[in-house]
């Protein structure tokens, strides 16, 4: 079977050659043991069902969170948990996603609408909302903060695009802070044929047999939650289905899945960067607490 991965490149550079990528793919290693989080946050009552989560680049000590019923942005301290502020930026909706740039929150509907809050909390608080042509159709469930770029990556839960050349795919498409403008065409579009290629290439210690099953199965994977790391750029995507993260470079191609552990995550749902590296994932909490664990950035010694 041929494999291939296809990527709307834009503004990037020409993809690498197929060997460069398996190469690559052999030596990248996963910086961070998601088995034994640093700590843990147990959210409140109001927080569980989180469904997104950022920094507070103005506070690092200070966590972003939404949950998809109010349009209410939460302050969590990250040492304690415990919640400082709430800040209302519009009427109740199902959001699902959070975003510090600079001194700005940006937020995403599931229907694909951003909000843009100038001066949070302030007197002079303003909100200017964008729409395009995304919809519920395409669900859009994870945003992330792509600093090379200067640009917002909203990833699809559902449908990727109009036309059948988007079946079993999964859609990347990018916000231009520059010119608030949308990309009409994903950036990145994640196939099953590009997840079976990794997972021919990679090495045998990452071939977990539940992974290739759940790969075998369907093309469930459905992202809840996206997050570009500032140190690589890399591209974090988080599934509640199937509990996993895809690792993208900044070229769009797959170099890493981790499968996460069902007895910590039960519905991860948003995932952030410290500008350190530190990783946290929000999880809903189903019928108990939902849940924020920290996990510390161990990249390879050179």
């Amino acid at each position: 079977m041929e494999f291939f991965f296809i990527l709307y490149l834009g503004l990037f550079a020409q993809l690498n050659t197929q060997d460069d990528l398996n190469h690559h793919d052999q030596r990248y290693q996963f910086p961070y043991d998601l088995t034994e989080p640093g700590y843990e946050l147990t959210m409140p009552k109001k927080l569980m069902e989180i469904s997104g989560l950022g920094i507070d680049y103005t506070n690092e000590n200070c966590l972003l969170a939404i949950q998809d019923e109010d349009g209410v942005i939460f302050y969590i301290n990250k040492n304690t948990g415990k919640v400082d502020r709430e800040l209302s930026f519009w009427k109740d909706g199902d959001y699902e996603g959070v975003e510090m740039v600079e001194s700005e929150i940006f937020v995403v509907k599931s229907t694909g609408t951003i909000y843009q809050v100038s001066n949070p909390g302030k007197a002079s608080q303003s909100v200017e909302k964008f729409k395009f042509f995304l919809s519920s159709e395409n669900d859009i469930e994870g945003l992330g903060y792509d600093k090379y770029n200067h640009r917002l990556l909203l990833a699809c839960k559902a449908k990727a695009g109009e036309g059948p050349e988007y079946k079993y795919k999964k859609g990347i498409y990018a916000f231009n802070l520059a010119t608030k403008t949308m990309s009409e065409k994903p950036v990145f579009l994640l196939s099953s044929d590009a997840i079976h290629d990794y997972l021919g290439t990679a090495p045998q210690i990452r071939k977990l047999e539940k992974v290739i099953e759940f790969f075998n199965s369907n093309f469930a994977f459905s992202p809840s939650g996206l997050a570009v790391h500032p140190k690589t750029g890399n591209i974090y995507i988080s599934s509640s289905v199937g509990k996993m993260i895809i690792v993208l470079n900044p070229e769009g191609v797959v170099i890493h899945i981790e499968k996460l552990s069902k007895k910590v995550h039960a519905q991860p749902e948003g995932i952030c960067f410290d500008s350190d590296g530190t990783l946290y994932i929000a999880n809903e909490g189903k019928s108990k607490d939902g849940m924020i664990y920290q996990f510390e950035y161990a990249p390879p010694k050179q």
